[in-house]
């Protein structure tokens, strides 16, 4: 009789004792998700302002893409005028004309498949930044939902309410 008194007094001071400890363990889980939300938060800023650096070189390259397509474009026309015979040619003989037409319309052609890639990086840069709002907008969610569904909150009382 008297080790069952003791058994049932050291159970339930060890209940009262640990009851501390479940707020201590839940305040230190709620410090860890923080954190952890913080530094997720963090990471994402950072990918952002890369996609943003990223985006900006790309927007200044086809800056200079589209300025260097100008400047083609305006030697072409000049150079095909010299070909037809509407504008003197010089010195220059007809295959040398040729030779430069050519050469032209290969600088283009190379010039219009960088602005290919140009777009299709820029696209991309979109897309991912789509991507990271979306989910973003899940996490805020997912946690909104957490909360509303009923996550076990324990009181000073040691009453836990959902």
């Amino acid at each position: 009789r008297k080790q069952a008194t003791e058994y049932s007094t050291s159970s339930s001071d060890e209940e009262f004792e640990s009851k501390p400890s479940l707020t201590h363990k839940s305040k230190r889980a709620l410090r860890k998700r923080r954190k952890l939300e913080k530094e997720t938060k963090q990471l994402i800023k950072q990918e952002e302002l890369k996609r943003l650096h990223k985006a900006q070189a790309v927007q200044r390259q086809l800056e200079e893409l589209e300025e260097r397509q100008r400047a083609l474009e305006i030697f072409g026309v000049q150079l095909e005028r010299e070909l037809r015979g509407e504008a003197d040619s010089g010195t220059k003989d007809e295959n040398q004309m040729l030779h430069e037409w050519f050469e032209l319309v290969m600088e283009k052609n190379k010039l219009m498949r960088y602005e290919s890639e140009l777009l299709i990086i820029a696209q991309e840069l979109k897309l991912e930044d789509h991507q990271s709002r979306l989910e973003q907008k899940l996490r805020e969610k997912m946690a909104i939902d957490g909360k509303s569904k009923g996550t076990v909150c324990s009181s000073p009382q040691g009453w836990t309410m959902s």
